[in-house]
C-alpha cells in the first residue's frame, strides 16, 4: 500500500536492543583481581613507607646526637669519665633526655627483648659494655629515653679522648660514630613499639656486637651463675683426651664421671664451675641472717624457698639440692655443697652420682 511501512522494516530499523552493563560474574572476577593485586602490593608499600620513616628518624637522631657531642668536645666535657652514668649526666645537658634508667633497671627505659640477627636478646641482661662487644671498656650500660621518642642503651669508653680545637673528630655516619671510640649506643627510633629488629627500628652506633649476659643468678656480692643444669657424664676416654685442657687431676676408671661432665660443660662455654667459697656466698643469700660455715660444719636455718624456686634450683619447697664445686678430692670424689630445707654444709660426693645439678660462673 502506498506510503505504508511494513512491520519487518520497523524491526530492521531499530534492531535488537542489548544491555551494555557488566554481569555479576564479571564484577566478582574484577574485584578478586583487585584484591589479589592489593594483597601483593599494599604490604610492600607499607613496608617501604615504614623503612623511610625509620631511616628519617635515625638520621635526625644521629644529627642531634652529633651536635651534642661536638658541643661537648669544644667545651672539653667529652672525655674523662670513669662510668657511663657520669657521661650520660653530662650528655643530658646537651640533648634532651626525659628519663635515665640505671644498670639494674634497663627495661624500664628500653624494650624487654630485641631481635639481633638470628638471636633474641634479653635486654635486662645487657648490663656491661662487653655485652656490646666492647671487652676493654669495663663499664656498665645505662638506658635513656630521649625527648624525641627514641630509646637508647649507652656504654661509655673511659679511654675516650677529645680535641676541643678539632670537631672533625666527631663524625657520625650512616651506622657508625668516630669519637675515638668514646661510646657505643643501641637505639630504637620507635621507642617501645615493635618490631624491635636490628636494621628496622633498631639501630646502633659504634659497631655493636650485641649479646646478652648469661647471668641467670646474681648473688648479693655481684657473683653471677648460669641457670642450673644436670651435666652429661664425661667418659674416661673423653677425660684422657681433654684432661689437661679441663684441668682434671685424675680421670675415673670404669665409671662415667658427672662431676667431670660439669667441668666440661662449663669449659665449653668459656667458664668454670664455682669454687667452694662462691657456693658459700650462695648459701649466705639462700639462708639470710644465718652463719654460714666454710667447712663441713652444718649451718642451720630456714632456706629462702621462694628464691631457690626463682633461681630454678628446686620446683617445690620440700626438695633439697646439691651443687658441684670446681674442686676434686680424688679420681672418685669431688666437693659439693648441700642446700637443705633447714640446713646447708660442704660435703663430698662420688663423681658418678647423677642427681646433682651444676652452675657455671657467668658474666
Amino acid at each position: 500500500m502506498g506510503g505504508g511501512t511494513s512491520l519487518s522494516s520497523h524491526r530492521a530499523g531499530f534492531g535488537v536492543f542489548r544491555s551494555k552493563g557488566f554481569t555479576l560474574a564479571e564484577v566478582l572476577i574484577t574485584l578478586a583481581i583487585i584484591g589479589i593485586v592489593a594483597a601483593l602490593t599494599i604490604p610492600t608499600l607499607i613496608q617501604n613507607y615504614q623503612e623511610r620513616a625509620w631511616n628519617t628518624a635515625s638520621q635526625v637522631f644521629q644529627r642531634k646526637l652529633g651536635e651534642a657531642l661536638k658541643v661537648m668536645n669544644v667545651q672539653g666535657t667529652l672525655a674523662g669519665y670513669t662510668t657511663t652514668e657520669a657521661f650520660v649526666d653530662e650528655l643530658s645537658k646537651h640533648i634532651k633526655i626525659t628519663r635515665i634508667c640505671d644498670n639494674d633497671d634497663i627495661t624500664t627505659c628500653f624494650a624487654d627483648t630485641v631481635t639481633w640477627g638470628d638471636e633474641e636478646v634479653d635486654m635486662s641482661k645487657v648490663k656491661k659494655a662487653k655485652n656490646f662487644g666492647q671487652n676493654d671498656w669495663d663499664t656498665n650500660t645505662v638506658a635513656v629515653q630521649f625527648a624525641n621518642g627514641v630509646n637508647g642503651v649507652i656504654a661509655y669508653n673511659p679511654s675516650c679522648t677529645q680535641d676541643p680545637y678539632n670537631n672533625n673528630k666527631i663524625t657520625i655516619g650512616k651506622e657508625s660514630i668516630g669519637v675515638n671510640d668514646c661510646l657505643a649506643i643501641l637505639y630504637d627510633v620507635d621507642g617501645f613499639k615493635n618490631p624491635n629488629n636490628r636494621g628496622d627500628d633498631l639501630r646502633d652506633i659504634g659497631n655493636i656486637a650485641l649479646e646478652g649476659s648469661n647471668c641467670a643468678i646474681e648473688l648479693s656480692d655481684g657473683t653471677c651463675f648460669t641457670a642450673p643444669f644436670y651435666p652429661t657424664a664425661l667418659s674416661h676416654a673423653e677425660c684422657i683426651e681433654r684432661q689437661s685442657e679441663l684441668g682434671i687431676t685424675d680421670c675415673r676408671d670404669g665409671y662415667d664421671d658427672f662431676w667431670g661432665g660439669a667441668v666440661k660443660a662449663c669449659k665449653d662455654m668459656g667458664s668454670s664451675l664455682p669454687s667452694q667459697e662462691q657456693l658459700d656466698q650462695l648459701a649466705r643469700d639462700l639462708y639470710p641472717g644465718k652463719t654460714i660455715y666454710t667447712d663441713d660444719t652444718t649451718s642451720w636455718g630456714s632456706r629462702d624457698n621462694d628464691l631457690a624456686i626463682e633461681w630454678k634450683f628446686i620446683t617445690s619447697p620440700s626438695f633439697d639440692f646439691w651443687l658441684w664445686s670446681s674442686e676434686e678430692r680424688s679420681k672418685d670424689i669431688a666437693y659439693i655443697r648441700h642446700f637443705g630445707i633447714m640446713c646447708t654444709f660442704r660435703m663430698t660426693s662420688i663423681r658418678y652420682y647423677s642427681d646433682s645439678p651444676a652452675v657455671c660462673l657467668a658474666e
